[in-house]
């Protein structure tokens, strides 16, 4: 469990050491031609400089220091500053500052079995010091590679898109924010025992593999065509329905059955088609 430390100022800890390492070259200059008792003060002044000086540390803003005292946890220096601690205290440097991890892009296949290429950019930083130095070890490789497994296994609960399966709730290529809530959830989930906190993922690339890329484009071409065509055909219907109306109800001109027919027929032929209709006349009937 994370224990955060105030240690004292180490200013006083620095004059203290600026007035013995003084005194030892005074004495040392002084006990050179008068007594050896010098000399013995001069180097116990210098011995206690170099250990107060031990005990000094710098924590640049948005780093910590992690202390141990022996092998044993003391606690965390989270402050700025110049500070004075144990001299027999050994410290860890760690960043608390906010990190971005560009994923490689991996080729997994979705939930429906079809190769897909994914990549994730994620925000991260250290929260709980304790985990992050003694739960793992080397908690940035951590990160990097249970981020990858998280990505992998996302990709494949979840269908590239709906071509397949047209009742999926959720798809990586439409889910958008949705998508990407579940994926801090699964980084957060992995994480949380290193003592990492997730500010951010995203999907920063998704496409199909290059081996199945043509042919799936060409699906989907196919798709929306004919759903296209399917929307001019119902057109076309109605258009060809109100025709025959208000040609009844104004009794412009009373049409049998065939001559019905062939009215539609020419109607879609004119409507449906992607070109232009090319009018023929006729002189005669449609009898004769």
């Amino acid at each position: 469990m994370e224990k955060t430390l105030k240690p004292m100022s180490g200013y006083l800890t620095l004059a203290i050491c600026l007035i013995l390492f003084v005194a030892a070259v005074y004495f040392f200059i002084s006990g050179v031609d008068q007594s050896v008792t010098f000399v013995v003060l001069a180097m116990l002044c210098f011995l206690l400089s170099c250990f107060f000086l031990k005990g000094l540390m710098i924590i640049q803003p948005n780093h910590s220091r992690v202390l141990n005292f022996f092998g044993k946890y003391v606690g965390t220096v989270k402050d700025n500053g110049l500070f004075f601690i144990n001299p027999l205290y050994s410290s860890q440097k760690m960043s608390l500052r906010s990190e971005n991890l560009q994923g490689q892009t991996l080729k997994v296949n979705d939930k429906m079995g079809n190769p897909i290429e994914i990549a994730v950019v994620i925000v991260w930083k250290v929260g709980d010091t304790y985990k992050a130095a003694f739960d793992v070890e080397r908690y940035s490789d951590f990160v990097r590679m249970q981020s990858e497994a998280a990505v992998r296994h996302l990709a494949m609960s979840f269908p590239y898109d709906n071509l397949e399966d047209d009742h999926a709730p959720i798809t990586l290529r439409e889910g958008g924010d949705k998508i990407n809530s579940i994926l801090e959830q699964e980084l957060t989930d992995r994480l949380s025992k290193a003592g990492i906190v997730i500010q951010e993922a995203r999907i920063s690339h998704l496409a199909y593999a290059s081996e199945i890329a043509g042919a799936m484009l060409q699906r989907q071409q196919a798709t929306a065509i004919v759903a296209a065509r399917t929307k001019i055909v119902e057109g076309a219907v109605g258009m060809v329905d109100l025709a025959l109306k208000k040609l009844s109800e104004e009794n412009i001109v009373e049409l049998d059955d065939e001559r019905k027919a062939a009215m539609v027929s020419n109607l879609m032929v004119v409507l449906c088609g992607e070109k232009a209709a090319t009018p023929v006349l006729n002189a005669g009937t449609l009898y004769n």
